[in-house]
């Protein structure tokens, strides 16, 4: 029986709770039965690109992240975006490094770089 504290937990509550099956729910995140599987029954973490259908599946969002801090802020966007640190820095036209302090907060951007964050920060 998976952790209560993992996210195979809830995707396999859930599962169960609607009556599904894990080809169904395969279908609904886009991935395979067997990864359906292995996230429930092992503990291994998906993909962050599945983490929107995930939330989308659960109803909920499953990660606890202080979204009061701008790096929490940035984290929780990446997750319900499906996106990585260095997609999220490509997209926003800033350096991978500095994404990273941000998101760590090991540092206070300088104007420049809270403006092209703004959309993270709008909708975090």
């Amino acid at each position: 029986m998976p952790d209560p504290d993992t996210l195979g937990y809830h995707l396999r509550a859930r599962r169960l709770k609607l009556g599904l099956l894990q080809k169904d729910v395969a279908q609904r995140i886009g991935t395979t039965e067997q990864t359906i599987t292995n996230w429930e029954m092992t503990g291994h973490e998906p993909q962050i690109k599945y983490y929107p259908k995930i939330i989308e599946f659960l109803g909920f969002f499953p990660w606890e992240i202080n979204a009061s801090t701008l790096g929490g802020k940035i984290k929780k966007y990446r997750y319900m975006h499906g996106l990585t640190q260095s997609a999220l820095a490509r997209r926003l036209g800033i350096d991978h490094g500095t994404l990273i302090d941000c998101e760590g907060n090991k540092t206070k951007p300088r104007r420049r770089i809270l403006e092209k964050l703004e959309p993270v920060l709008v909708t975090a």
